[in-house]
């Protein structure tokens, strides 16, 4: 089975062109179950063992300790990679897709108001110089434009299109690997302009010339790991309710847009999902809001 994974994972790569999180988790979960099989049977896990039975057991093993999501995540993990064996003549049928998923709670993404976001971004307590306008660049980008932090750290040079003042985005490497174009606005455009004059000094006794646009103190790419630690300080310091992620300032984004009169659709383009049902997902609707757009939209209000 071990060899299988391994040209399951590179057909996920390199014809799939699924994201290098989404390879990483199905990875993990794949070489779980073979891991687990091992334990339980005392011998090798093979690919006759991609039966209901074994996965039953399998996830009843995870049960405590995985949640419902990370549970249908890894159903689904397991199912691809059945569906890949039967396309290539190595398994007979995939008897996965007979299993039930877990039940998933519906849970409301955590939002951060206008103002806590302009406090996050434009509050007191950033850093000094370079450093401090990277950072505001950083946040200005995730909250207007509403990347993943993968699709942020990724951005290089060559990703920035300029029409005078205008800047629009080209995002790679999101889900699917498609290429998409947001805008991004005049602070934003003028965070980023700031930061880029200054953004040889973080080059400075680097002999590798470096496209990324947001570097580290060294002069290489930064990682998700450092503007995850931006992100979670910054909300500290701008006082928000809560501590959140980058991915919040997503559902942020999508939400205020919503809020202010944008359509799924647009939304949808922007945030790059294939599904309008995946959009739906990231928009916080205040049962106020939506009483007010009723009166104003319905003729019989």
């Amino acid at each position: 089975m071990r060899n299988a994974i391994e040209r399951f994972l590179e057909h996920l790569k390199y014809v799939r062109r699924l994201s290098p999180h989404t390879i990483r988790t199905y990875g993990g979960v794949l070489r779980d179950f073979e891991e687990r099989v091992r334990r339980r049977r005392c011998r090798a896990a093979t690919i006759a063992d991609l039966n209901r039975g074994e996965l039953r057991a399998h996830l009843a093993e995870r049960f405590n300790d995985h949640a419902a999501r990370t549970t249908a995540v890894a159903l689904s993990a397991m199912r691809s990679f059945a569906d890949f064996l039967c396309e290539m003549g190595e398994l007979m049928d995939n008897e996965l897709q007979l299993i039930r998923g877990p039940k998933i709670p519906e849970h409301l993404p955590v939002v951060l108001s206008v103002g806590e976001m302009t406090n996050v971004i434009d509050g007191p307590g950033h850093a000094d110089g370079v450093r401090g306008l990277r950072d505001r660049a950083i946040l200005e980008v995730l909250y207007g434009s509403g990347l993943r932090v993968s699709e942020c750290v990724g951005l290089d040079l060559r990703h920035l299109c300029w029409d005078g003042d205008e800047l629009t985005l080209r995002v790679q490497g999101g889900k699917g690997d498609k290429d998409r174009y947001v805008p991004i606005g005049t602070v934003g455009a003028l965070a980023l302009r700031r930061y880029l004059a200054a953004r040889e000094q973080l080059l400075a006794g680097s002999a590798v010339t470096q496209p990324a646009i947001f570097l580290g103190p060294r002069g290489q790419r930064l990682n998700e790991r450092t503007v995850r630690e931006l992100v979670y300080r910054r909300c500290g310091a701008g006082g928000a309710r809560v501590r959140v992620g980058p991915h919040s300032l997503r559902h942020s984004f999508a939400s205020h847009l919503l809020e202010n009169g944008c359509d799924l659709r647009s939304i949808q383009a922007m945030l790059g999902h294939a599904s309008l049902s995946s959009t739906q997902r990231y928009t916080h609707l205040d049962i106020g809001w939506l009483v007010s757009v009723y009166r104003r939209a319905h003729p019989r209000a």
